[in-house]
């Protein structure tokens, strides 16, 4: 049952939300009968005041949280009933980028990219092949022998992104990944992103208040308010509850 999970997630077809809800146990409602589908290769902004749900709804993506009722599907597979022993296994799958980049100081940007790859059990010559392909996507091959104190934040987080994309996810789940950069850095931040998504067509789901982008990149977007789905558009600008209405 677990190499079928594992073909399946691999494949990544979809990602599907149906009826989803997320209560959590002090009583707070983060997600309200939230139905949602996204194409393999799409390229979504999700987006939201504070406290609105959409951290809850990325977190369920990749099985940090799980709803308290309906379904999350990844390529497929009920994520939301895999045992938490197996949560690792889809984790493979899919990549993560963080706002606060996560790399491990003591390790240069080579280790800091090959570290995932290692608790895999590859082998050395090929845990270099996908290592420098990685840093070659991000423009950052170069830097391969230094440590995280001595670069900028932009390039910090292109190798969080070769970090994410090392593996060759079929998802690449971004938490506000321009939070902590100035407009240049995170528009070729973003730029990177967005190469990424067309060239190896990854589904990137984004987490973001950075209103400029969204509204320059013109992608898909999402916005949730309150827990609810209040806007749905390709192609679409940074929106709130002000503005929307509940579809």
């Amino acid at each position: 049952m677990c190499d079928i999970i594992i073909m399946v997630i691999n494949d990544m077809e979809f990602i599907s939300l149906k009826d989803c809800y997320k209560i959590y146990r002090n009583g707070v409602t983060a997600v309200a009968r939230l139905n949602l589908k996204i194409e393999k290769g799409e390229f979504v902004f999700v987006i939201g005041s504070s406290g609105s749900g959409k951290s809850s709804i990325i977190k369920m993506l990749y099985r940090e949280e799980k709803p308290s009722k309906g379904e999350v599907i990844v390529g497929g597979v009920n994520v939301a009933k895999l045992r938490d022993s197996k949560v690792y296994k889809l984790r493979r799958r899919i990549g993560i980028v963080f706002q606060d980049f996560k790399l491990l100081p003591n390790l240069n940007v080579y280790e800091n990219v090959a570290f995932p790859l290692e608790s895999f059990g590859l082998k050395k010559s090929e845990i270099k092949t996908k290592v420098h392909k990685a840093l070659d996507q991000v423009g950052l091959r170069e830097k391969y022998k230094s440590f995280p104190r001595e670069l900028s934040g932009g390039e910090q987080q292109r190798v969080c992104i070769a970090r994410a994309i090392v593996n060759e996810p079929k998802l690449l789940i971004c938490d506000e990944p321009t939070g902590n950069l100035d407009s240049d850095t995170a528009k070729e931040i973003m730029n990177v992103i967005e190469k990424i998504n067309k060239e190896t067509q990854t589904t990137v789901i984004m987490a973001t208040h950075a209103k400029e982008i969204v509204n320059r990149m013109k992608k898909r977007v999402v916005c949730i308010e309150n827990g609810v789905l209040v806007y749905d558009k390709e192609k679409g600008t940074y929106k709130t509850h002000e503005n929307t209405k509940a579809i």
